[in-house]
């Protein structure tokens, strides 16, 4: 069955600690090729080599030219093109340690500084070597304070309109010389004039804005939050005024933890589908972003990328289409999709929301996200291990990935809970229920915790590069010594070493909604309310 859409294809982060390694890229294309996509983006913001910039990309995983050219080969004798997806303004803030690249703020390139072109022309020029394709996605989204650093100290202030513009410009003269066409993220022809908003209903764009995007660059409109189709038709409409060429990406939700969300891929980018053919839309790619430490194995997101790939195709029979994955992965499709399962402690509302995540780093004394946690709720980790754990025993290709969501879930059936019955006991004076506590459900965790980092690190190295796992093993590493620091204290409470733990004094205060998860994806935020250090 031939897909509807010209260009079918998915968006790789490698920017965000995992990068992906040839063999786990050579395990995965074949799999996206099959299932019906023919395009795929390699999102790296400085992961890849740039000939004249030695720290660019410095100890950070990058593709070495070598690398590019062999991805681009293998994919070509597959059928599918390799687009270049990099940034040329903001989203650049690992580069910014090394002092070697002019900065406005934050993680934005300055403008109109001579050794910025020089960077980006020497990326254009690097890249051009390694790439067969003449497209180009060169970024420039979410530049927030563009203009508010060094900009305004060197030239006064300007619109975010017109720097923009000027910076564009100069980008299309060095896209020109190698003869690449430009695609650009959209948002920040929006943002601008709609307070900082992106997503808004159908409307006259301004003639200025309109006017602002050359004709030979292409827009990117990417949305993945919606559920209706009309929302992303208006936004469609929309880009239509500034250009015909439009393309739009997509989401297939893989940023929010260990654990990916295909189920909210589909309530999210079904409807989005469906809008893209109303409007004419040819061009359609999944973004796979990695949040705070891309832990979520690409490879366990094969159900929903085959739903899309078959819906893209024009088959809507779900019972069709789940018949086919089975034959595809030899997983049932609805044992494939329970690997969702570690975010289900609460009711899924349609939302996503990740406690799998936050609930593991989540503290034990300093424990403010225990004012969303149910007793009783942590009860069901127990059955999707023992879930997840059948899955992994019967797949001798992905079982690897349910074993690593296996153990996570096996830590929270004890972790979920620990920190507010920690504090509850404490609060009642129960020092034998502490004591209980400190005795048994500490050390088991401990133990636990240090049996999925492992399982996790399998995952991560089948798929990945090493460079990056060093944040994951200083994170697991730390809980395990907080965990045995605080069971240690509470056994000295116990005893009478202590007279107080001072943490468990203050009383928790309401944090988002009670006995419900929410959306928490950075682990300095929810380890602790302490100050762990600054960005760059």
């Amino acid at each position: 069955m031939k897909n509807n859409f010209k260009t079918f294809g998915v968006m790789i982060d490698m920017s965000r600690n995992a990068v992906m390694s040839m063999d786990g890229l050579k395990r995965f294309l074949p799999l996206l090729q099959k299932m019906g996509y023919n395009c795929v983006m390699l999102y790296t913001e400085d992961t890849y080599e740039v000939d004249g910039e030695p720290y660019f990309g410095y100890m950070r995983g990058r593709y070495s030219k070598q690398e590019m050219k062999e991805i681009d080969a293998f994919a070509s004798e597959l059928g599918m093109t390799v687009i270049p997806c990099i940034q040329t303004l903001a989203h650049l803030n690992a580069i910014f340690r090394w002092g070697k690249f002019p900065k406005d703020c934050d993680d934005i390139l300055l403008t109109d500084d001579a050794r910025t072109y020089e960077l980006i022309d020497r990326m254009f020029s690097t890249l051009s070597e390694c790439f067969a394709a003449r497209k180009i996605h060169i970024g420039m989204d979410e530049a927030h304070m563009l203009g508010r650093g060094k900009h305004l100290d060197l030239h006064g202030y300007e619109t975010v309109n017109s720097i923009m513009k000027r910076h564009l410009a100069r980008i299309c003269e060095i896209a020109k010389k190698y003869d690449y066409e430009v695609m650009i993220w959209s948002d920040m022809f929006f943002r601008p004039w709609n307070g900082g908003k992106y997503t808004i209903p159908k409307c006259e764009m301004p003639k200025e804005v309109v006017e602002s995007l050359p004709s030979s660059v292409i827009p990117v409109y990417w949305d993945y939050y919606q559920v209706t189709e009309q929302t992303y038709s208006d936004m469609i409409e929309n880009h239509q005024q500034l250009s015909d060429k439009t393309w739009f990406a997509g989401g297939a939700w893989s940023w929010y933890g260990m654990i990916p969300y295909n189920r909210f891929t589909l309530q999210s980018m079904l409807p989005a589908l469906d809008a893209c053919r109303k409007h004419g839309i040819q061009n359609v790619f999944m973004t796979m972003w990695g949040d705070d430490g891309a832990e979520c194995s690409h490879f366990s997101q094969l159900p929903s990328l085959f739903y899309l790939a078959e819906y893209a195709k024009g088959n809507t029979d779900e019972a069709v289409i789940k018949e086919k994955f089975k034959k595809f992965s030899g997983i049932d499709f609805d044992e494939y999709m329970a690997i969702d399962c570690p975010n289900d402690v609460v009711v899924y509302e349609g939302k996503p929301r990740n406690p799998s995540k936050y609930m593991l780093y989540s503290d034990y004394f300093n424990d403010f996200l225990d004012y969303t946690v149910k007793l009783g709720a942590g009860e069901k980790y127990k059955e999707f291990a023992t879930r997840l754990h059948a899955t992994a025993k019967k797949s001798r290709r992905y079982g690897y990935v349910f074993d690593s969501a296996a153990k996570l879930c096996d830590v929270l059936a004890i972790k979920y809970e620990l920190g507010i019955r920690t504090r509850l006991a404490y609060e009642a004076g129960d020092k034998e229920a502490l004591k209980h506590l400190a005795e048994n459900e500490y050390v088991r965790v401990a133990k636990l915790i240090d049996i999925f980092g492992k399982a996790f690190e399998k995952q991560w190295m089948a798929d990945n590069k090493p460079h990056g796992f060093d944040v994951q093993d200083l994170r697991l590493g730390g809980l395990i010594r907080r965990t045995n620091a605080c069971r240690q204290r509470i056994l000295d409470y116990v005893n009478g070493k202590l007279d107080r733990i001072e943490e468990l004094d203050e009383p928790l205060l309401p944090f988002g909604e009670k006995e419900q998860s929410m959306n928490v994806n950075r682990a300095p935020l929810f380890a602790t309310v302490n100050v762990i250090g600054h960005g760059i």
